[in-house]
């Protein structure tokens, strides 16, 4: 029977080093709530005028897990910095957010990766969009 035990405990500590070097993705949703304006040569008058979206944002990191936490990140840490992000963004007038420049897709995207990539070196993705809309923004890093 204790031969049965040290069998199974090798067996286990190889799955475990094993489990170590696969490559994980994770991602977190979240949503806000902004208006802006946009100076554009198409569709100008509904651009130029205060208007508002509901944005769905998702962040992905990538890497190894932890032999110890079994997690690359804890989620909860995550979603604290997201919070973050959101407090700067929600329910705000976008165009008056100078690090972002002109409130587009495009630089909302940047805005977000900007804002974790220091916390977070191993952000491999950064997705905005409008659904109501079919508008989409892929930051890939």
């Amino acid at each position: 029977m204790e031969t049965f035990n040290s069998k199974s405990q090798d067996i286990g500590d190889q799955i475990m080093s094993i489990d170590h070097q696969h490559n994980f993705e994770l991602s977190q949703r979240f949503y806000f709530e902004s208006a802006h304006t946009l100076l554009r040569d198409i569709e100008t008058l509904g651009s130029s005028r205060i208007h508002g979206h509901t944005y769905e944002s998702e962040i992905t990191l990538s890497g190894h897990k932890d032999i110890n936490s079994g997690m690359i990140v804890d989620i909860g840490e995550i979603k604290k910095s997201i919070e973050m992000i959101k407090e700067k963004l929600d329910h705000r007038f976008l165009n008056e957010i100078h690090e972002l420049g002109p409130p587009t897709l495009e630089n909302l995207c940047i805005f977000i990766k900007n804002n974790l990539i220091i916390l977070y070196p191993n952000l491999k993705r950064v997705l905005v969009e409008r659904k109501s809309s079919g508008d989409k923004c892929v930051l890939v890093l």
